[in-house]
């Protein structure tokens, strides 16, 4: 009797377990699957193809901007392959006060919008990550809605201008220095912190500040690198609203606006006929010299972006993906 009971036990047991379709021996789903030699190929390919695409433009800008007249017009304009290299153009252009001055002024800007940008940003992320803090959902909402409707150009305009911000270099940094796509970046990642370390830090006294600057900060360096270099870019990047709000002081342009400027006239850098300027664009391809400006733009950002490009994965992933 005892082994009938056991018997249908273990029948019981056994029909009461889900049923699970067993998996045909060496079949795998497809991102489990070993490398095969057509898949590594095409990976390859890609990868060169992408590469190209990335150099070769880079490659035509140097070679152009070192190039001569002569050079330049045997090529009909952008230069591909090096034929008598010069370094005049960078010569001229260095020698331009116009240049130089735009130069530290972009400089200024950068950092100046960058510290104040990842500032707000970061006491921003913070308030909205702490489920306590006041109002933090509504003003979430808020936030998100902005990313989808604003006020416009004109008004914007309007706003800065009435608060006299028309010629003022602070008009190139506060109308655009906070981006809401960052800050939910920066939430989300800091809402991924250890809850019982900012707890053990309450109890021991810590207040927000202490917190932010001890225990969110340290930790979050990745995601804080990533977003300063988006900030810094965007900075540097910056013409437009020199456009609306420095369209005739020279002297308080930023390099990509002398770039853009100079492209558009073509003759010659604003402000550099007392420099020589206009007399050595006679010796000098008017094109080399715009390849001049373009490299002297693309410096600051190749050196920045060594230092941070290894934060890149652990930044803007895992401040994606976690929360």
């Amino acid at each position: 009797m005892t082994d009938t009971l056991t018997v249908v036990e273990r029948a019981i047991a056994d029909t009461s377990k889900p049923v699970v379709p067993r998996r045909r021996r060496g079949h795998r789903p497809a991102w489990e699957e070993p490398p095969t030699v057509a898949g590594e190929t095409a990976k390859g390919i890609t990868l060169g193809v992408v590469l190209l695409v990335v150099l070769v433009p880079l490659w035509i800008i140097v070679i152009t901007s070192l190039s001569t007249q002569g050079a330049v017009n045997r090529a009909g304009g952008l230069v591909l392959w090096p034929d008598g290299l010069t370094l005049e153009a960078y010569r001229v252009m260095l020698q331009d006060t116009t240049v130089r001055t735009a130069l530290l002024v972009s400089l200024g800007i950068t950092a100046v919008g960058t510290v104040v940008s990842m500032a707000v940003s970061v006491m921003c992320a913070y308030g909205l990550s702490r489920s306590r803090s006041f109002a933090h959902r509504f003003l979430l909402i808020l936030l998100i809605v902005t990313m989808f409707v604003n006020g416009g150009l004109i008004p914007t305009f309007l706003v800065v201008t009435g608060l006299g911000g028309y010629g003022q270099w602070w008009a190139l940094i506060l109308p655009s220095a906070v981006s809401v796509f960052n800050i939910l970046i920066l939430r989300s990642f800091y809402s991924s912190t250890s809850a019982d370390l900012i707890e053990a830090a309450r109890i021991d006294g810590a207040g927000d500040w202490r917190i932010l600057w001890s225990i969110v900060l340290p930790t979050s360096r990745a995601v804080t690198a990533v977003m300063a270099l988006f900030y810094g870019v965007s900075y540097w990047n910056s013409f437009f609203n020199v456009m609306l709000y420095l369209p005739t002081d020279s002297e308080k342009w930023p390099l990509q606006y002398v770039l853009y400027t100079y492209v558009n006239r073509g003759n010659g850098m604003p402000g550099s006929v007392n420099s020589g300027f206009g007399t050595a664009v006679s010796q000098t391809a008017p094109l080399s010299l715009q390849m001049a400006v373009v490299v002297l733009t693309l410096v600051p950002l190749l050196i920045v972006y060594p230092f941070v490009q290894k934060h890149f994965r652990t930044g803007v992933l895992t401040g994606a993906i976690k929360g």
